[in-house]
């Protein structure tokens, strides 16, 4: 990386932390707003209120990226897309910058992402309370081990996140899961022996409990491919600083099947073996996507 990227990418960085802290003023403001009005119609409202704060953040971010980064956006498949669907949403996962990445083209033209976050993670400074006042979930898994030794605690996890999800039936969300669970190294995808040449293998349980989680209020998977040039660093710092001269973004729309939302992934068998099936078969294609791209 050399020092004009270094040092874009470092201005950048302070730039979107300057729009943060700046932002982050009115996102507070409106959460206590939702805390002492617990009415229905105004909780409604202000939720709608703090998304709009939460996508002008984003607007800022990407037109600072843009400023720094210089790069050429390839963006295939988001016609048809809508502000009033809800959806599913994955990716393949190689960078931080993933998640800036899919900000960028999906910002005002679907609903906006949450992710499913584990409760540790409210107590991360400035960002952790941001996150609870836009609605993310927050989830507490419990091991195998745990409900072992602890039975009574069976169900509660996914019960806490379905009422964490009751609150996106009266505006439509996306909900964002990288299926693979976390970043793409190859040494992780040697230690996996993962069947693909540029996926991680993916981990259906996580869908299957967001779709569970979400009672069936998700019919459409939207599946981004994110393609970096070959040969770039992939860091947050490079992509803020102008490394790469070109990302591609490759969307495809796919319908849900109606059987995902209602299976047991931990106790049942034939659906566990049925949903990976489902999921490999979007992996395998998305592999050889990603192939033919960066072979062309």
């Amino acid at each position: 990386m050399t020092p004009i990227i270094k040092l874009r990418g470092i201005l950048a960085l302070v730039g979107i932390t300057l729009n943060t802290a700046l932002l982050i003023i009115p996102l507070y403001l409106f959460a206590l707003l939702r805390l002492v009005l617990p009415f229905h119609p105004v909780q409604v409202a202000l939720a709608r209120v703090l998304v709009v704060v939460a996508e002008s953040w984003m607007a800022v971010n990407n037109a600072i990226i843009s400023l720094s980064s210089g790069v050429r956006w390839r963006v295939e498949g988001m016609e048809g897309l809508a502000r009033q669907e809800w959806y599913l949403v994955t990716a393949n996962h190689q960078s931080w910058a993933d998640i800036l990445v899919l900000q960028k083209v999906t910002n005002r033209r679907v609903p906006s992402l949450k992710f499913f976050l584990k409760q540790e993670l409210i107590w991360v400074p400035l960002l952790g309370l941001a996150w609870w006042a836009l609605d993310f979930p927050f989830m507490k898994r419990y091991s195998r081990a745990q409900l072992e030794k602890h039975p009574e605690l069976k169900g509660k996890d996914m019960e806490t996140t379905r009422r964490a999800c009751a609150k996106y039936a009266h505006f439509p969300v996306s909900v964002m899961n990288f299926f693979e669970g976390t970043r793409f190294t190859r040494a992780k995808h040697d230690e996996q022996d993962s069947p693909y040449q540029h996926l991680l293998k993916p981990k259906a349980g996580g869908a299957a409990f967001t779709l569970k989680a979400m009672g069936g209020q998700l019919h459409k998977l939207l599946d981004f491919t994110i393609v970096y040039p070959p040969g770039t660093t992939r860091s947050l710092l490079g992509f803020f600083g102008g490394a790469m001269d070109q990302v591609q973004v490759i969307v495809h729309q796919r319908p849900i099947p109606d059987w995902a939302a209602d299976g047991d992934y931990e106790n049942d068998p034939e659906f566990r073996a049925r949903i990976q099936g489902w999921i490999s078969e979007i992996w395998a294609e998305k592999d050889a996507l990603i192939q033919s791209r960066l072979s062309a």
